[in-house]
């Protein structure tokens, strides 16, 4: 499906404020240790990675094969334990594999060109033995992606490390493929729902309403799991589809994999929001495009003469009172830190 450009200003607030109250981990303070563990690393770096939170708060249709990931080896850096694929670096994305073996745990960082003035790094855990892809998402420039393992406590060493410069071809090319956060590639059943709701609507405003509708008339908050989740937590869409409730990454990773399936570019967001007493609690979103506007924080909820920002985790559980759509209305209550 084409990328679809025209958008009335939306965004989509997905939050819960009794479970999503946790401190984010951000960027960390590093040190260096040049000692080595493996012969194949020339050098050995040591960081303190802090673990981040989780945002609390028929057959299947076929994927548009145009937009899914791949390793193409076009360029690569490696070594005998790891492979960085960054040969599709203008279509928003990297991609990882842990080739080696290890008992420790395994993050990837990722700086982007805002990185030097707000120390801001993105992090992501993964496993050996399987690609990972990772999106772009802080715009054209330098960005450093590197591979990390566990060593002691939250200290970790690097494993491997690729520095390139990213010339997007298209400003919403992060923000329809599939990624770590958002893999709708592994998701047939949610691809299937979204066709399936889509039906022959090809209006992105309807699409959007439409799945929309369907999360907030059918899904419900699960406070078990916003209770007990642990950092590294994922959604796996198809997994939410089928059980129908989740937490606040759960409901906007699975509208975004959703969204993006049907070509609607969309960012799934997670940052603060205020929760009384002067706390915030940390929380997850979606924004759509506007060509009018570029990304903005607009609304979803038409009352007759305005659109207004919904929050799907609040609709869902409070009916849509007044007192709900004033607050979710507000942007600024709503503080981004990510953006995936």
């Amino acid at each position: 499906m084409k990328i679809m450009r025209r958008l009335i200003p939306l965004a989509l607030a997905i939050s819960m404020l009794a479970g999503c109250a946790q401190g984010a981990g951000g960027a960390s303070s590093e040190s260096m240790d040049l000692s080595e563990m493996y012969v194949d690393r020339v050098t050995m770096e040591e960081v303190e990675i802090e673990d981040e939170a989780v945002a609390l708060a028929g057959a299947p249709a076929a994927l548009n094969d145009m937009i899914l990931p791949v390793a193409s080896g076009t360029l690569v850096k490696q070594n005998s334990r790891a492979t960085i694929d960054y040969s599709n670096t203008k279509d928003g994305y990297v991609m990882v594999n842990f080739t080696g073996t290890t008992n420790t745990r395994l993050k990837v960082l990722v700086r982007g060109p805002s990185y030097a003035a707000s120390k801001l790094q993105y992090q992501y855990d993964i496993a050996t033995g399987q690609w990972y892809t990772f999106p772009l998402s802080d715009g054209n420039g330098e960005y450093t992606v590197s591979v990390m393992e566990n060593t002691t406590d939250s200290k970790y060493a690097q494993v491997l490390s690729v520095k390139f410069t990213v010339s997007l071809s298209d400003e919403f090319a992060p923000f329809l493929r599939p990624n770590q956060y958002v893999d709708y590639a592994s998701a047939p059943k949610t691809v299937a729902k979204a066709a399936e709701l889509a039906g022959s609507e090809t209006d992105p405003l309807k699409l959007v309403e439409k799945v929309y509708d369907y999360v907030v008339k059918n899904f419900t908050y699960d406070k078990q799991l916003a209770a007990t989740v642990q950092s590294g937590y994922l959604p796996v869409l198809d997994n939410v589809l089928a059980a129908k409730k989740g937490i606040c990454f759960d409901y906007a990773g699975l509208m975004t994999g959703m969204l993006r399936s049907l070509g609607v570019p969309c960012k799934l967001i997670t940052g603060y929001v205020p929760i009384g007493s002067g706390k915030t609690g940390y929380h997850a979103w979606i924004s759509v495009y506007s060509e009018e506007n570029g990304w903005v924080e607009g609304a979803i909820y038409f009352d007759g003469s305005a659109w207004q920002r919904m929050d799907p985790t609040f609709a869902s559980s409070s009916n849509n009172s007044d007192s709900i759509l004033q607050y979710i209305g507000d942007g600024s209550n709503y503080s981004v830190k990510y953006i995936y």
